[in-house]
């Protein structure tokens, strides 16, 4: 089975495409591993440090729904029609990946199944689940600081799913308690006042 970033890279720079695409078209490339390589697909865009506006919202409803799916051991997923569907310009879709293919690649040269159990039997997948489904729910918080590192948290995990590799997971699922930390942490400062943490490592940056 090729790298999943050598097949991004022929799926959507070396073969001919129509200006738009669409998830039930990038689903052709997904295989046996297909709850990881979409958790990897989706996250993406919010996970670059780059501007991604009017997908955190969307995505991360899909993602919500992917990961219950998971959790109640569905082998084969399903997306509502109308998203799937939905058209995607492909010069964006490019944009994303070469921002975001140098770092799959990283990825990919230390990644090999080991504690598999944790990407393969129910328990792990439940645990998986839910992580994803609470860092889903908060890239869908319409606040700034929210999105980034939970998106980075499902990417990571998504990824060790995909390729089977539990120690893979394990460091998603840190990021994602990172990330649950830190949304919450902003969430309470814009409704009650008061410094988030991101205030406080800026301020602690600041006189080091």
């Amino acid at each position: 089975m090729a790298r999943l970033s050598q097949e991004l890279e022929r799926f959507f720079f070396e073969e001919q495409k129509s200006p738009k695409v669409n998830l039930t078209d990038i689903l052709l490339l997904a295989g046996e591993r297909i709850f990881g390589f979409l958790f990897v697909i989706l996250s993406l865009p919010s996970a670059l440090p780059v501007p991604a506006p009017g997908y955190s919202i969307p995505f991360g409803v899909l993602m919500l729904i992917l990961a219950i799916q998971l959790m109640i051991g569905a082998k084969t997923p399903w997306l509502p029609k109308k998203m799937a569907k939905h058209p995607i310009k492909l010069e964006t879709v490019q944009g994303f990946l070469k921002a975001g293919l140098p770092w799959l690649r990283r990825i990919e040269a230390v990644t090999r199944p080991r504690l598999s159990y944790i990407c393969t039997t129910l328990p792990g997948k439940i645990t998986i689940g839910i992580a994803i489904a609470l860092m889903s729910i908060t890239m869908m918080i319409p606040i700034p600081g929210t999105n980034t590192l939970p998106a980075i948290g499902i990417f990571v995990t998504g990824f060790g799913l995909q390729e089977d590799d539990g120690a893979i997971s394990l460091a998603g699922l840190v990021i994602c308690l990172m990330g649950a930390v830190l949304s919450a942490s902003v969430v309470i400062a814009v409704v009650w006042g008061g410094s988030s943490l991101v205030d406080l490592i800026k301020v602690w940056l600041g006189r080091g």
